[in-house]
């Protein structure tokens, strides 16, 4: 993708494909008003586009040699106070695909070119519209399914976590000049920064960074949903759970052991956070060659996971099938093998069990959390989802905090880090300022990278061609 601004205008449609109401096909570049201009015949009398005001709307036709294609209303922005920063049109025309097509197709036989994925926003971001963070901010929040990631991305766009790290870097920018100072006046012996300034703002870098960095794993959950898996001992209402979490009959429910035997998943929002529910093969010894790659999978899952569900049957414990002993146990292999795993404990099958049982397991699990539900009755759903709400823990989003949900952000940060760390480790021994500014200059570029003051081609290629064409 060229790196340099281009003076050539482009068009493509900036609504969803297909017919609907109402359609908006836009258009950007040096020439968009005057091309479309050509083109648009007001109800109200001659109406020349150039020379109207910016952020108008006009009501007329589309029309091609005399032949109307549409009545429309035309958007005019005027740089550089446009979405791309470039002259803007936006044409919101009757939502039929031929319409559609007769427009874009009008345009591009008179000096418009189609617009590539992204280009729009590339526009605006070589324009100085917005720095690299907030235009990656634009595709995330096209994609958000939940609050949470819509709140993520917003905040990302609105420059709240480019302005952090900008401050950062204009920081150590100032000193970084002071320091490539003293390297041209090294036969003097000077020092121009204050060591205790810079080894503060090393301090301060240092903490703000890490704080980023932690960010990311709230915010790369919140952005594409928490993984939980349910998992447990066959036939105990794993895909019974799901089904009602999900409200609808996604997995086979059969008295048969062994009947789940590949993970399915699918995806809920509570409470405005997004969550990928996987129902696994039930945890067993078995001969049976598929079962025991189901059960292999489980394990697999668990791994993904950052929430495990582990459910037992109460109704198992009722009839000696099932000693509470064995399930602790289970529990525990489950905690040993995967420690940094959170872990919610589930008794299911609670309807058909009278209250001694329900004692005699609460005592049995001591201070270990325990959440009683019916998932065939769909009792205690309510006090499941409400539990995840509290694990999903979204302090940070709720304080509005500077949250970190892309992983290009995450990687570049994570360098930034280490960075500064030889910074700091420099300072501290008291190494020569040549050796270290290496280091302050590595730090400048990676936080460059995240806000574009340092880009490539093939970097911005690689970002904006996961844009949607019209964005």
């Amino acid at each position: 993708m060229n790196n340099t601004i281009q003076n050539d205008t482009i068009i493509a449609l900036a609504t969803s494909s297909g017919v609907g109401a109402i359609a908006v096909i836009r258009l950007s570049g040096e020439n968009a008003i005057k091309i479309a201009t050509q083109f648009f015949q007001s109800k109200y009398g001659d109406k020349d586009l150039t020379k109207v005001k910016s952020h108008t709307i006009h009501l007329g036709n589309i029309i091609d040699d005399n032949h109307i294609i549409d009545e429309v209303l035309v958007s005019v922005f005027k740089n550089p106070k446009s979405y791309t920063g470039e002259n803007v049109v936006e044409i919101n025309c009757h939502g039929s695909v031929y319409i559609q097509q007769e427009i874009i197709q009008l345009f591009l036989k008179n000096g418009v070119r189609n617009a590539n994925p992204g280009e729009f926003t590339l526009r605006a971001f070589l324009n100085g519209k917005m720095d690299l963070s907030q235009a990656e901010a634009v595709a995330d929040l096209i994609a958000s399914n939940s609050a949470a990631s819509h709140q993520v991305a917003l905040q990302q766009m609105r420059g709240g976590f480019s302005s952090e790290i900008q401050n950062l870097r204009q920081q150590l920018l100032n000193f970084a000049s002071l320091i490539e100072l003293e390297l041209d006046f090294a036969e003097e012996d000077v020092e121009f920064a204050d060591r205790t300034e810079f080894k503060n703002l090393i301090a301060k870098i240092n903490t703000v960074l890490k704080r980023l960095i932690d960010s990311f794993a709230l915010g790369n959950v919140l952005k594409n949903g928490i993984p939980v898996a349910i998992v447990g001992e066959p036939n105990v209402g794993k895909s019974t759970l799901l089904n009602a979490l999900l409200n609808e009959e996604k997995a086979i429910v059969s008295h048969i052991e062994g009947t789940t035997r590949d993970a399915i998943e699918d995806e809920i929002i509570i409470e405005g956070v997004a969550y990928r529910f996987i129902d696994t093969a039930g945890i067993r010894a078995t001969k049976d060659f598929i079962e025991s790659i189901g059960i292999k999978k489980t394990f697999e899952k668990i791994e993904q996971a950052q929430l495990v569900v582990y459910l037992f049957d109460l109704e198992k414990i009722k009839n000696n099938k099932l000693t509470l002993e064995k399930c602790i146990l289970e529990i525990k292999k489950i905690k040993n093998q995967f420690p940094s795993k959170q872990l919610l404990i589930i008794a299911n099958k609670v309807d058909l069990v009278h209250d001694k049982i329900i004692t005699k397991t609460k005592n049995a699990f001591k201070n270990t959390p325990l959440i009683f539900l019916s998932a065939k009755e769909k009792k205690g759903i309510s006090k499941l989802t409400s539990t995840l709400t509290q694990l999903a823990n979204k302090g940070a989003l709720s304080n509005n905090e500077t949250i970190v949900s892309n992983s290009r952000h995450f990687e570049a940060l994570n360098n930034a880090f280490n960075s500064i760390k030889e910074v700091q480790k420099g300072i501290d021994n008291d190494i020569s300022t040549d050796l270290f500014s290496i280091d302050v200059r590595q730090a400048l570029f990676h936080l460059g990278e995240i806000t574009g003051e340092v880009t490539t081609e093939d970097l911005l290629g690689n970002i904006f061609a996961n844009f949607c064409i019209g964005k």
